[in-house]
């Protein structure tokens, strides 16, 4: 193995390239990264200067690689953009004093029962919530509550197993999903329960923050997010405009900072996401790390801030560059397949403009693909990425894009005799 001199930064797990590439390079632009991940993958083998594979829900393993890592290269700080992994990353940067997240503020964003009981006691506004543990539970709290109701996992993300219900019977149906609900292994290290939530009508966004201290919040971007119909609350896109007018609302940007300051978080980029009320701005989470979707990539070309090189810095001890230097719009829209079954047909007419940024397919011909109320952020088929000078010319671009692209699938075969 060489031997390094150059402080190292590690990151814990690499994720999926499609989503994770911009990250980690951007991880890489200043630092030497070492990288911990149970299989490190192929495409994360440029941006790192050494890789070592580890099964980071063994704590124990963790602690003997890291000290492995360090009899080689010094370390300057542990990060990660995953969410399995915020509260491992504050656990480490603890243990080997350096900067970092408290382990029990990363463990309150992970837990949403914990983030709902920290805000309530600091009176900042979000939703009423019960954390309950059975569907007997889930019906008398919605009748508490009164509907519609929203029913969620306590520990997931990307809204896996969220639903809105409507009556007794949809809060019955809804506790069972949100119970079993799994997303990409974030159950693993995901504090079991289901929470029935007040349902806060308005637009929905994220507030992409980088924290340099207790109460100092830097909002580096909104970002307004497009969700599919509801019962389920499906990111179909985001965008992210330099000039938003919400950067400048002061209700907005003081119950971020109060939310912050409620569940303890001093140090690193969050990703908060808020309902727009007609009682004004609620908490509904938040993210103890980058926003994922891409959303990095998009605040990046919308104001030329990169969001992964300011977690970096802070991780490190070094002060976030957060001056804008692009003033655009930046979107991405996902495609989600028209119905259930198997990929048939997934091809794009050529589309090359310099605005598209990235079209990319997720699934290709034989892939199974699940639509409507069941479908994940597992089952988009594509997805598109594009800029312009206003909001207004990405939703075009975006339109423009996605009209060219065909997915055909085929309904799934059911037999119930042997075929040859």
């Amino acid at each position: 193995m060489p031997h390094h001199h150059r402080p190292a930064l590690l990151v814990l797990g690499a994720g999926d390239h499609i989503y994770r590439a911009f990250p980690l390079r951007e991880f890489g632009a200043r630092h030497d990264l070492v990288l911990l991940d149970p299989q490190p993958p192929a495409w994360a083998r440029p941006y790192v200067t050494d890789a070592l594979a580890v099964d980071l829900y063994d704590h124990q393993a963790v602690t003997r690689a890291v000290t492995e890592i360090a009899l080689r290269q010094p370390l300057a700080g542990v990060t990660t953009y995953l969410e399995h992994h915020v509260e491992l990353a504050a656990q480490l940067a603890k243990e080997l004093g350096l900067p970092g997240t408290a382990p029990e503020a990363a463990a309150a964003c992970r837990d949403k029962a914990r983030t709902r009981q920290l805000l309530a006691e600091h009176s900042v506004p979000s939703a009423r919530s019960v954390l309950v543990h059975s569907a007997e539970e889930a019906g008398a709290a919605a009748d508490a509550i009164g509907y519609p109701v929203v029913i969620k996992p306590r520990g997931l993300g990307g809204s896996a197993g969220v639903r809105r219900a409507d009556h007794r019977e949809q809060v019955i149906a809804a506790f069972h999903e949100a119970a079993d609900a799994t997303l990409i292994g974030l159950e693993k290290s995901a504090v079991a329960g289901v929470l029935v939530e007040e349902y806060l009508r308005g637009p929905e966004i994220s507030v992409e923050c980088v924290v340099r201290g207790r109460g100092d919040v830097h909002i580096a971007a909104v970002t307004r997010k497009q969700l599919g119909p509801e019962p389920a609350f499906l990111e179909e896109g985001h965008l992210v405009d330099a000039d938003d007018p919400l950067l400048d609302d002061k209700p907005l940007r003081n119950v971020v900072t109060e939310a912050i300051k409620a569940v303890g978080i001093t140090n690193g980029v969050l990703h908060v996401e808020v309902r727009l009320t007609g009682q004004g701005p609620r908490i509904i989470e938040l993210n103890a790390r980058l926003g994922g979707d891409l959303v990095p990539r998009l605040v990046h070309l919308a104001t030329g801030v990169s969001l992964p090189q300011a977690q970096a810095a802070l991780a490190t001890g070094e002060t976030p560059e957060l001056t804008a230097s692009v003033r655009q719009s930046a979107a991405v829209e996902f495609r989600y397949p028209p119905a259930t079954g198997t990929v048939e047909t997934a091809r794009a007419d050529a589309v090359s403009a310099d605005w598209l940024e990235r079209l990319v397919w997720t699934h290709q011909q034989g892939d199974v693909v699940t639509a409507g109320a069941h479908s994940t952020i597992n089952d988009r088929v594509a997805h598109a990425v594009v800029w312009g000078p206003r909001p207004h010319d990405c939703r075009l671009r975006l339109a423009h894009v996605l009209q060219n692209l065909t997915v055909d699938i085929a309904a799934p075969v059911r037999t119930t005799a042997c075929v040859r």
